[in-house]
């Protein structure tokens, strides 16, 4: 990246970006349904957007907005979140990202804590239902709602006509200057507001821009929910860092739709979108010919023995081209066919899935972050992947792993995290801030994990997680859960057995995936899982998943469940983390019945 392409803050991006791409389209924005067309898109310019930046700037100094104040949000991912988010930097205030999905309670704790000032609502359904709060939010001045009209004075777009055309010049934050406090999920107890200033974020932003070659005409997909990290801060500052287009997919559940539609070349997603992927390419090769079938068979060995180093014959380059024109295309034309780099984040990603997209040409590239540390610490280098990995160092981070942690494995122990990334602290809880960073500036994950001799890091467990058979030995749940999820007939799973002699599992089938293989559409979910040949199955699968696993990792027996984990029923936080608590409240004795 050259120098010009440089910047400090967040306000510093936009301002490069709007300059360097100004006719570049920026945002696309759905538009609507056309029949069997699909969704219509329109698209903003980087010129136009900060030009609609410099009015919402404008728009918050006339609501009082200045330094330090907090200017939140709670809507899904949409155009207006860009202009509020960078009008707000450019009034060195702190934007306040709210997931539309968390609770009233939770809306009111963050918003409380704080102390927003202004609160962007997405419709006027959620500016009714904060309004409902305001009598304990006693720093809350206004409430702006995104979709109203502008007949209605509180509306976003009654607040824009009325300061079109003021001048307020943008005001230039300082790399220490706070830019955003982000509130973590809350697995156990409270969320906590995180704090990252502008150095944090556009370090990280650089960091990654500069990994990798990104080529010309960059699109991305955003689906990923902008209240969390990963997308709004690591997909939109990259994106805005390269000059791409990012699309704002209106919903996930039209994102697979919206890939052979809009063809981009880069896509941010967490494992489970990745493992949907994974599945949905495998029926396509299903419902191939068996010639095709076997064609791809052949050509994936031939792919392994390439990439392994090996020379290929004429031959075989030849039945390789073939096959990639006549199966291998039409698989990767699923995604699009032009997509070039692939994120994978937040949690673990299957090696069975990496291995798989990498197979047939598309490199899943896992990386590793908190919250705390920006988003993104570590990244599997261009063209040296190690599946089953999250990579090296980025940038400046620096990792040290503390092997002082009781009963880990030798050279394992917590991961800690050094570097530009690292938070200004927990906003209003300085105890848990020193309790999280080291006197000499280092993170404590929580997270498990080891260094190999090449410096790639191998993430293990959550510390919190580990817990004691009767016998003695520690467990780490989540490595065989995340395998166990690969399963096309399990939706979610949770393995249990603290104090017990040995493990089990709650396992919440994939309805959908045993109704097709029991051939049983006349049953309900409940009645599908008392099948024989059900309970059967689910013996198989757990078999099969347990091959790499130690003796005293196993699951002996599981309790068959058909309620998905949800974050509406709050087994799942808004990051879509396992909420193991909340799970166990529902089914704690159904677990202990299995011994």
């Amino acid at each position: 990246m050259t120098e010009s392409l440089r910047f400090e803050t967040l306000a510093e991006l936009l301002e490069r970006a709007a300059a360097q791409h100004s006719d570049r389209p920026a945002y696309g924005v759905a538009s609507g349904l056309q029949g069997q067309g699909g969704t219509t898109w329109s698209w903003i310019t980087y010129g136009e957007l900060a030009r609609r930046v410099a009015v919402c700037r404008a728009a918050l100094a006339d609501l009082g907005v200045g330094r330090g104040d907090r200017v939140a949000i709670i809507a899904e991912n949409r155009l207006e979140w860009v202009i509020a988010a960078h009008a707000t930097y450019q009034r060195r205030a702190i934007f306040v990202p709210v997931a539309e999905l968390q609770s009233e309670i939770e809306w009111r704790y963050v918003l409380a804590d704080c102390a927003a000032k202004v609160c962007f609502v997405g419709n006027t359904s959620l500016a009714n239902r904060l309004n409902g709060l305001r009598e304990d939010l006693l720093d809350l001045q206004h409430i702006v709602t995104l979709d109203g009209p502008a007949s209605d004075p509180s509306s976003f777009e009654a607040l824009l006509a009325r300061n079109e055309g003021r001048d307020i010049p943008a005001r230039s934050p300082s790399r220490s200057d706070v830019a955003t406090i982000i509130y973590t999920s809350g697995t156990t107890g409270e969320p906590k507001g995180v704090r990252l200033s502008h150095g944090n974020l556009a370090a990280n932003a650089l960091a990654l821009a500069e990994a990798r070659d990104f080529g010309p005409d960059v699109r991305s997909i955003a689906f990923l929910p902008w209240a969390h990290v990963f997308g709004g801060q690591i997909e939109l500052n990259v994106m805005m860092a390269l000059g791409g287009s990012v699309a704002i997919c209106p919903s996930p559940d039209q994102l697979f739709d919206e890939l052979q539609r809009l063809k981009p070349t880069v896509l941010y997603a967490v494992p489970r979108i990745w493992s949907q992927v994974y599945h949905d390419i495998q029926r396509t090769l299903a419902s191939e010919p068996e010639m095709s079938r076997h064609m791809f068979d052949d050509a994936l060995q031939l792919l392994k023995k390439q990439r392994a180093g090996e020379p290929l014959k004429l031959t075989e380059r030849i039945y390789l081209n073939l096959s990639d024109r006549v199966v291998i295309s039409k698989l990767k034309a699923r995604t699009g066919g032009k997509l070039r780099w692939a994120f994978s984040g937040a949690a673990p990603l299957p090696v069975q899935v990496a291995e798989f997209l990498h197979d047939i040409g598309i490199t899943l590239y896992e990386g590793y972050g908190l919250t705390e540390s920006s988003g993104s610490s570590t990244s599997n280098p261009t063209g040296a992947a190690r599946f089953g990995s999250v990579g090296k160092a980025v940038g400046e981070t620096r990792i040290v792993i503390d092997t002082s942690v009781a009963d880990a494995l030798p050279g394992e122990g917590e991961i800690l995290l050094y570097g530009p990334g690292v938070m200004q602290g927990y906003h209003n809880q300085p105890e848990a801030t020193a309790k999280a960073v080291t006197a000499d500036g280092g993170l404590r994950t929580g997270d498990l994990g080891r260094l190999d001799d090449d410096g790639y890091l191998w993430v293990t467990g959550r510390i919190k997680d580990l817990y004691k058979l009767s016998n003695g030995r520690y467990v780490a749940p989540a490595p065989l859960e995340q395998k166990l999820k690969m399963s096309p007939f399990i939706e979610h799973c949770m393995i249990y057995g603290a104090g017990q002699p040995y493990n089990v599992a709650l396992i919440v089938a994939d309805v959908r995936s045993l109704r097709a293989y029991l051939g049983s559409e006349h049953l309900s979910a409940e009645e599908l899982i008392a099948e024989p040949r059900a309970r059967r199955l689910y013996e198989e699968e757990i078999l099969k998943c347990s091959r790499d696993f130690r003796t005293f990792e196993l699951v002996r027996n599981f309790w068959l469940a058909t309620e998905p984990f949800t974050r509406e029923n709050g087994m799942l936080t808004t990051a879509m983390k396992l909420r193991r608590r909340r799970v166990l409240q529902f089914y704690e004795s159904k677990l202990r019945s299995l011994y």
